[in-house]
């Protein structure tokens, strides 16, 4: 099959080209070359969108601004990446006669602070940021297409992912970057607030995976699918499983807490579980030992 990847040089987008590129003819569309990128070219441009999904058979969606703090800045930024440039591949999507699946990557940042653990997909989305309202956006115009123009879309959120090849600034990532380059360093560990607070870290190359069984699986068209692992991580039990595996004898430091900051966070993963069959392969040890052999 012909498949587009949007995104490609970004962290998810480069592991999901990587797996299909021996069985499937892959695109790489993105604004920044890499070895992922085989068409530069912006998701906002919609005459260049349409001409590269007319010949695609599968289309997986990437591309977006990832950045909470730059969508606070400038929401319309924001806006014309995530929902403009979304809603373009889904028009080129609609008029193309041979496109036989349409995944969106959305973001659990949709949920907002959540009023119940862990999350379902059923959880109200309150997003508190510019970047969740967009992302969620794009859900609802996915799904409107899926409704209405028979698109067979599926939508996915992923909670914390990393892996090797992150980039550092990211906003779902930082805490392991920068507890990686401390270590390296010699430096404590600096955790904000309690350290109580607890995320849902997913391995980039298990949510490759659960995207190409998104792609395969009949049942998923119409359904959008939590992307975590169902295991409620502190952010004390996280930076001492970083200091066991590096061996290091290094401190913990405890500074202010940051406003905004969601207190507990993780996924209910049932529903992919259920229907997509999907169950995470990396744990969170063996993927930070990864890391940390990698020197990220």
């Amino acid at each position: 099959m012909r498949i587009l990847v949007t995104g490609s040089s970004g962290l998810i987008g480069s592991y999901v080209f990587e797996k299909l590129r021996d069985k499937h003819e892959v695109f790489g569309l993105d604004l920044k070359p890499s070895l992922h990128t085989t068409i530069i070219g912006d998701i906002r441009d919609y005459d260049l969108v349409e001409k590269i999904v007319g010949s695609i058979d599968i289309v997986i969606h990437c591309a977006a601004q990832t950045s909470v703090a730059k969508s606070v800045e400038d929401p319309l930024f924001d806006a014309e990446n995530n929902v403009i440039g979304t809603l373009n591949l889904l028009e080129a999507a609609r008029k193309s006669r041979r496109l036989k699946r349409f995944v969106y990557i959305s973001s659990a940042a949709v949920y907002g602070v959540p009023g119940y653990l862990p999350i379902d997909e059923d959880h109200p989305c309150r997003s508190i940021s510019p970047y969740g309202v967009s992302k969620l956006a794009g859900e609802f115009y996915a799904r409107i297409f899926h409704e209405l123009y028979k698109v067979p879309t599926v939508c996915i959120r992923p909670f914390n992912v990393y892996g090797r090849g992150q980039d550092p600034r990211s906003p779902y990532s930082g805490i392991i970057s920068r507890f990686l380059d401390r270590i390296s360093r010699g430096l404590p560990l600096v955790i904000y607030g309690d350290g109580w607070q607890t995320r849902d870290f997913i391995h980039v190359s298990d949510v490759a995976d659960m995207i190409i069984i998104a792609i395969e699986c009949e049942e998923a068209a119409g359904e959008v699918f939590n992307c975590g692992t169902g295991r409620e991580v502190s952010i004390n039990e996280f930076a001492r499983i970083m200091l066991s595996i590096s061996g290091r004898n290094i401190e913990i430091e405890y500074s202010d807490s940051r406003p905004g900051d969601v207190r507990r966070s993780y996924a209910d993963t049932r529903k992919a579980e259920r229907i997509l069959g999907f169950k995470p392969k990396i744990s969170l040890e063996e993927g930070l030992k990864e890391l940390l052999d990698s020197g990220l």
